[in-house]
């Protein structure tokens, strides 16, 4: 290929992204509105016109390759390239919205905008029979799909992750886990503004419950709830813990104070014993820990 034809074919795919560039996004502007304002019925002939339009505009661009495009050397030969070129660059578009709603980044608007023409472009590239043009047209198509459909949502997911974990770590000094009683395992976490709740389950089918609670300190000093309740008794320990027993349906329940926060283990099945345990054994919620409870969907946050 000399360097004239070299030159004009680069022109000829430079008109082709920067026409489609523009005029796409305004194509796909036209059907949102007409579909939001009037439906199916509207969006028929919105769509008609505006790919009539295209063609048009796409059958003109494809004048100035007719010495290096074998299909632009005749108006209807124009024709047919403009259709071809029009299909196969608006599933590239199509492929490219699907991947953004996926979560995969596109950039910027700007960017977004950019990239409306490479699909065309691509496309206008594989009908010039020069064989570096089509092999790097194909480079171009293989990059997309690679980048759309594998390394794209593997860092969507990986952002999204990233995310979650911030939203659970937004309250860092109520994460607080135990290490689950024998024969129990933890069956749920729920983190919120105020509060992290955790609850432990038998791990097979013998009845059994407990429930951590880590919030703010509810007073400044450990005590218990003055006039006490029918059926309650309550006492403070000499390290502060406070120990809360109630009569009918039975259930105890433990109050320690943390650095900055307040830990409250509650069980109609497990003595007070068996709490202090899971109490002592008390410590910050790890990456590792946090990461398993994402994992297992055993943790759920709530604003």
């Amino acid at each position: 290929m000399s360097g004239d034809r070299r030159a004009l074919t680069a022109l000829h795919l430079l008109l082709v992204w920067a026409l489609m560039a523009a005029v796409v996004p305004v194509f796909g502007f036209g059907l949102v509105v007409s579909a939001w304002d009037g439906g199916t019925g509207a969006t028929v002939p919105v769509a008609v016109l505006g790919a009539a339009l295209v063609l048009g505009l796409l059958t003109l661009a494809g004048v100035p390759a007719r010495t290096v495009v074998p299909l632009c050397g005749s108006t209807w030969q124009r024709l047919g390239w403009a259709v071809l070129v029009f299909v196969l660059g608006t599933l590239g578009v199509l492929a490219g919205l699907a991947a953004y709603n996926e979560g995969v980044g596109l950039g910027s608007a700007g960017v977004r905008i950019a990239l409306t023409g490479v699909p065309y472009a691509v496309a206008a590239a594989i009908f010039v029979p020069n064989r570096w043009v089509r092999l790097g047209a194909l480079a171009a198509l293989a990059a997309g799909v690679a980048y759309g459909g594998f390394i794209g949502p593997a860092q969507a997911r990986q952002h999204q992750h990233e995310e979650e974990v911030a939203r659970y770590r937004e309250h860092p000094e109520l994460l607080y886990l135990g290490a689950a009683p024998p024969g129990m395992e933890i069956s749920r976490a729920e983190a919120g503004p105020a509060s992290f709740t955790v609850d432990y389950r038998p791990t097979g089918d013998k009845p059994g419950y407990a429930s951590l609670t880590v919030r703010p300190p509810l007073t400044r000093t450990p005590r218990c709830p003055e006039p006490a309740e029918k059926g309650e008794s309550c006492t403070v320990g000499a390290h502060g813990d406070t120990v809360t027993v109630r009569d009918f349906p039975h259930a105890v329940t433990l109050t320690r104070r943390l650095q900055n926060a307040e830990a409250e283990i509650t069980s109609q099945t497990l003595d007070e014993p068996a709490l202090r345990r899971l109490l002592d054994s008390l410590h910050p919620l790890s990456d590792t820990e946090l990461e398993t409870l994402i994992r297992e969907k055993a943790i759920s946050h709530r604003l």
